[in-house]
């Protein structure tokens, strides 16, 4: 739950297609990913975003009437964003991923322009969210103010170009810091906190793939975004109780609940009333 007190998506995994695959978008939504990103960005050179802007409409419909969430990852920047918002603007859309973000005053600008969006075209007010992409480190010394700006429904490290910005391959080195003041401060406001320690072009090292994964899950991240269907079960798994901690969460809440006194003892440990809320959250969070 947001600092506002409206629910976020529990999205694990973030499948991107680009706008302009129209194959590759018509199949999205059977290829396991908690939500589909269509690409108005990385994925389509600047003398074809027009084209491809033109299927994003089609894209987020067809996509949301299969039942599966769909977002847009928009251009951040004047020639592009404008005509981006206005294509991605559609019934069934439930987010923007904003690019490069570098301050609040940013998602304080795209949500005055969602609003207008919104009751343009009988939207729902505030049904538009705001996942904000921090991908430099003087964004990254922004990032409390950034996590308080209006509309997010999550936090994501672009790790590639982080990476870039640093002059480093990405990595756990040059990595792992970033992802965890992320997960601090997606944490801290019950926003998402999205992202991995590594590249995200890795789909066919599955095995190197799964265990960034846990580790970015252990840091406090709670998903991933994945350029190939390949890499979605591992985040899947990864960004999730395993069925050892499910099982151990269910055993603690039944040693819980015969208690007679305010902590209990199971297992060799001193059971107490912080370890019983970390139990509740595991439980609640199973998916059906």
């Amino acid at each position: 739950m947001g600092r506002d007190g409206a629910m976020t998506p529990g999205w694990r995994s973030l499948l991107f297609v680009p706008a302009a695959a129209q194959k590759l978008w018509a199949r999205a939504h059977t290829r396991g990913a908690d939500c589909i990103i269509v690409d108005l960005e990385d994925s389509t050179q600047p003398e074809a975003k027009s084209a491809a802007r033109a299927l994003a409409s089609e894209a987020v419909r067809a996509i949301a009437q299969q039942g599966a969430d769909v977002v847009v990852r928009v251009n951040n920047d004047p020639e592009h964003l404008e005509a981006d918002l206005m294509a991605a603007a559609t019934p069934g859309l439930r987010a923007i991923v904003f690019p490069k973000t570098a301050s609040a005053a940013e998602i304080q600008a795209l949500d005055a322009r969602l609003k207008a969006i919104e009751d343009e075209r009988a939207l729902a007010s505030g049904s538009i969210g705001v996942v904000a992409v921090i991908e430099d480190p003087l964004a990254l010394e922004r990032i409390a103010s950034i996590a308080e700006a209006p509309r997010l429904i999550g936090l994501c490290l672009g790790s590639e170009d982080f990476a870039l910005a640093l002059g480093r391959a990405p990595s756990p080195a040059s990595l792992d810091l970033a992802c965890q003041q992320v997960a601090y401060a997606a944490a801290a406001r019950g926003l998402m906190g999205l992202g991995m320690a590594c590249g995200i072009g890795n789909f066919t090292d599955l095995d190197r793939w799964n265990a960034e994964a846990r580790r970015a899950y252990a840091m406090g991240l709670t998903g991933a975004l994945a350029i190939h269907p390949n890499q979605i079960a591992g985040l899947n798994a990864a960004f999730g109780a395993s069925e050892a901690e499910i099982e151990d969460a269910r055993a603690i809440l039944a040693a819980w609940d015969q208690r007679t006194s305010g902590v209990v003892s199971h297992l060799g440990r001193m059971i107490d009333q912080p370890v019983v809320e970390r139990a509740r959250r595991i439980v609640r969070t199973l998916r059906p």
